[in-house]
């Protein structure tokens, strides 16, 4: 069966963890999830992304039954993999927001690290519980995490393993909105609804200006942002923006 599922509509692509009952990131998971990134980023009429795990789970972590099975030499390899899958989410060239509900935790939390934005629940929990399994996250919560919310929150959720409700994710910055449980997944879609009526490539330039600009020095960071500042001026979008705005007012055009 399926185990990630893809909808598009009106420009939003929802990438849909289907494994119930609580999504357990297992290998089959893990390809599926870097396949519909390659997916998303290359289609055109997805100019937008939304991460749904369902109306209960995000995705309660890892299948630990199928990790307990594997040994360092079987880990050593698939620990890249497990890696790119979520590099894939991260590296979408497009807005993504999480929509998390329920459990986001272990991977299921690296999983919503990769997004831009995330609206939780106000049910929801969240955290990095792989140190009582006498490991460390491996899908990019060692990186991801501290770049989000600072080394030592980030370092207070790794080392103790402790789940975190919705109030204090949002408090230290784990997570961006929170709503009623029954909100979450239109909040999420009407922010990427929102996106995917804009300038594409320029979406673009600014998510990689940013994220590019976190893992380099400044110079770099600069450098990079007025290489696609000025590539800006050659396309269609650019020109339609600065027409409407000089014609029409600010924030009126339409983009194609």
């Amino acid at each position: 069966m399926t185990t990630v599922h893809l909808e598009v509509v009106d420009g939003v692509g929802t990438v849909r963890l289907d494994r119930p009952p609580m999504n357990a990131l297992d290998i089959e998971l893990q390809d599926r999830l870097k396949d519909l990134a390659a997916e998303v980023s290359d289609r055109d009429d997805v100019r937008a992304v939304v991460l749904w795990g369902g109306e209960k789970v995000f995705a309660a972590g890892a299948d630990i039954k199928e990790m307990q099975a594997m040994d360092h030499t079987a880990m050593i390899v698939r620990s890249r993999a497990l890696q790119d899958s979520f590099t894939a989410v991260a590296r979408i060239p497009k807005p993504v927001v999480a929509a998390v509900t329920g459990y986001a935790l272990g991977g299921g939390c690296e999983l919503a690290l990769c997004a831009d934005f995330r609206i939780a629940a106000d049910n929801a929990k969240l955290g990095q519980p792989e140190i009582l399994l006498g490991l460390i996250p491996g899908a990019g919560g060692t990186q991801r995490l501290p770049r989000l919310v600072g080394p030592a929150k980030a370092k207070d959720l790794i080392f103790t393993g402790r789940q975190v409700k919705a109030d204090e994710a949002l408090t230290i910055g784990l997570v961006d909105r929170v709503v009623p449980a029954a909100e979450v997944y239109e909040q999420a879609h009407a922010w990427a609804a929102r996106l995917a009526k804009g300038p594409a490539l320029a979406l673009r330039a600014a998510k990689e200006a940013v994220d590019a600009g976190l893992e380099a020095d400044i110079d770099t960071g600069l450098a990079v942002e007025r290489t696609w500042f000025a590539g800006l001026f050659a396309t269609e979008d650019r020109e339609r923006g600065m027409r409407s705005f000089v014609e029409d007012g600010p924030g009126k055009a339409k983009f194609r």
